[in-house]
């Protein structure tokens, strides 16, 4: 059983898009980046987290940890507090090429050995990286966008498969990437644990 350390609704239909089966168990751990800490040893790091804390009570299951963030000059941009918050990260990202990287960590299941002790066969942690260029937005345009509500829950405070859709004329990678779950990268690490 693959189980997802997340309550996303966009991860979960990414999965489920792809013909991947899974349930879901979200992971409640501190999301706060460490100081000094790079943007994607940050994103590998609380995939890891959410997969461990999951896994501790589904030991018997591969448990698969993501966690999104979006960079704009070296500084990560998490989910906003609020929507002044959310404002002040679109005016960042207004205009400009920012990356946004997502960490995956799968989490293999414990098995018994011929021994009968039980063995973890480890985690296998990755990142994906995709650039997205966004066009110049004004200040009724991020006022309006804020006022939906869309960016609330979104690391950079965008969603690129909603409204934020029709600012985005470029992204270089993988764009399920940038919605929360590289797809692909996903897939690879899946069936090389053997869960699928």
């Amino acid at each position: 059983m693959i189980v997802l350390a997340s309550a996303s609704p966009r991860r979960q239909e990414l999965l489920r898009n792809a013909g991947i089966p899974f349930r879901v168990q979200p992971a409640d751990i501190n999301e706060t980046p460490l100081a000094g800490e790079s943007p994607r040893h940050c994103a590998e790091r609380l995939a890891r987290e959410k997969a461990l804390a999951v896994s501790q009570s589904r030991p018997q299951d591969y448990v698969l940890g993501a966690d999104t963030i979006v960079v704009v000059d070296d500084a990560i941009l998490g989910k906003p507090r609020d929507p002044d918050d959310a404002a002040r990260m679109l005016r960042l990202l207004s205009g400009r090429m920012h990356a946004v990287i997502t960490g995956v960590c799968l989490v293999g299941k414990k098995v018994a050995s011929s021994t009968g002790r039980t063995e973890d066969p480890g985690l296998r942690t990755a990142s994906q990286t995709t650039l997205v260029t966004m066009r110049a937005l004004s200040d009724d345009e991020i006022r309006g966008y804020v006022a939906s509500g869309e960016p609330m829950d979104k690391a950079g405070a965008y969603a690129i498969q909603g409204i934020a859709s029709r600012w985005i004329p470029r992204i270089e990678g993988d764009y399920s990437n940038v919605v929360g779950l590289p797809v692909a990268l996903v897939y690879a690490m899946l069936r090389e644990s053997g869960a699928i």
